[in-house]
């Protein structure tokens, strides 16, 4: 994720990554991963809370601009940014690349006013296509501004260039790759001249 962060440096935005799980704890394995996931799949509140903490925070930055602000997460952290839209806050984007997009329990008939782009592998086996319609559903209820983009033969993790096991279902797909990452950058641009 830093690596990430350094790569919207480059494009000129502020780039700060999240450390959700706190103190650097890392996984080493899926099962670690998963179990560090776990308990804020579990609690959502506390999920949200933890994302709108860093949301605060990225706010007091002297060298960053309030009022153009948005939240870009990968797998896991595509769930946490679209949960930071779900809240209603007021941020201009998401983008959630092969994210999980369940959505959580603490939060109905909220608006979302950020503007949404989930970019999604239509082989992604955690996240089904049913689960993309009953997103798009979602989104429609809460009045969003809302767009998901499907790449086909593309399996989830599919920016991550070491993710390699079709077994579990995490796969690197390069088109895909540079797809979407294209496609951030062009939302990005829309949404924050939108907001001069």
């Amino acid at each position: 994720m830093e690596q990430k962060a350094v790569r919207m440096a480059e494009l000129g935005y502020v780039g700060f990554a999240l450390d959700m799980y706190g103190k650097g704890v890392l996984g080493n394995s899926v099962e670690e991963n998963a179990a560090l996931m776990q308990p804020f799949i579990d609690d959502r509140t506390m999920l949200q809370k933890r994302i709108f903490a860093a949301l605060a925070e990225v706010k007091e930055l002297p060298w960053v601009d309030s009022g153009k602000i948005a939240a870009i997460g990968f797998c896991f952290g595509g769930l946490c940014v679209l949960d930071l839209a779900r809240t209603g806050a007021d941020i201009q984007g998401v983008v959630s690349f092969h994210g999980l997009l369940g959505a959580p329990e603490n939060l109905t008939g909220t608006r979302i006013a950020a503007k949404l782009l989930v970019l999604h592998g239509h082989d992604d086996p955690m996240v089904p296509p049913e689960q993309v319609s009953a997103l798009q559903e979602e989104l429609t209820a809460a009045g969003a501004d809302w767009q998901v983009h499907v790449y086909g033969h593309t399996m989830h993790a599919f920016t991550n260039p070491v993710a390699n096991d079709p077994d579990f279902g995490t796969v690197y797909q390069a088109d895909a790759d540079r797809r979407s990452w294209n496609s951030m950058t062009a939302f990005l641009q829309e949404i924050f001249q939108d907001s001069e």
